[in-house]
């Protein structure tokens, strides 16, 4: 039987490739589990990944829509960012929502913790559920050219089984929403 607490991978040799505020990039050479030489490139994120689906009474949703470089296309989305590891993910949470739309939140819903892509980095995200809200006026960063929009949580759930959302922060999201309201735990 497999130990899941012993690491199969031996590590020969550690080079940082690259380091930015955001990422950084290691390459190992290793003995994979079989004894076989080998690299192994790991990205690490200097940040947590943050997701918030606000919802009001009616459950109309937000979501932000924005060109996404690495994509090289726009994407719509749940408010999203990242928020410093020294910092409670709430604040963060509470920061990206007001900042990318302008909603504040008074109950807030913790609903999953995930790592995105775990094969090739230490990505760690949370998602919130927002409730609660109120209005005031949206701050994007510099980075962003983001565009705003109120639509039914229905509508947002079958954009993301139509293949029209495809962030895997939102898709969590909604899908795990959609499960919440089914069970009546939402």
């Amino acid at each position: 039987m497999i130990d899941p607490n012993k690491n199969p991978w031996t590590i020969l040799a550690e080079k940082k490739i690259y380091n930015n505020p955001w990422i950084e990039l290691s390459e190992f050479d290793v003995l994979n589990p079989q004894g076989g030489k080998g690299i192994y490139s790991v990205v690490h994120f200097h940040n947590i990944a943050i997701g918030i689906l606000p919802l009001d009474e009616e459950n109309n949703t937000w979501l932000v829509g924005q060109y996404r470089f690495p994509l090289k296309h726009y994407s719509w989305e749940i408010p999203e960012g990242g928020g410093k590891k020294n910092i409670p993910p709430i604040e963060s949470a509470k920061r990206e929502l007001l900042e990318e739309t302008g909603i504040e939140a008074q109950e807030w819903i913790p609903i999953i913790e995930t790592h995105l892509s775990n094969s090739a980095m230490d990505e760690f995200g949370i998602i919130y559920i927002a409730k609660g809200l109120s209005f005031q006026k949206s701050s994007p960063e510099e980075t962003e050219e983001l565009q705003v929009k109120k639509i039914a949580f229905e509508e947002v759930y079958k954009m993301v089984l139509n293949g029209e959302i495809t962030d895997s922060l939102s898709m969590l999201a909604v899908m795990k929403t959609k499960l919440l309201m089914i069970e009546g735990k939402l």
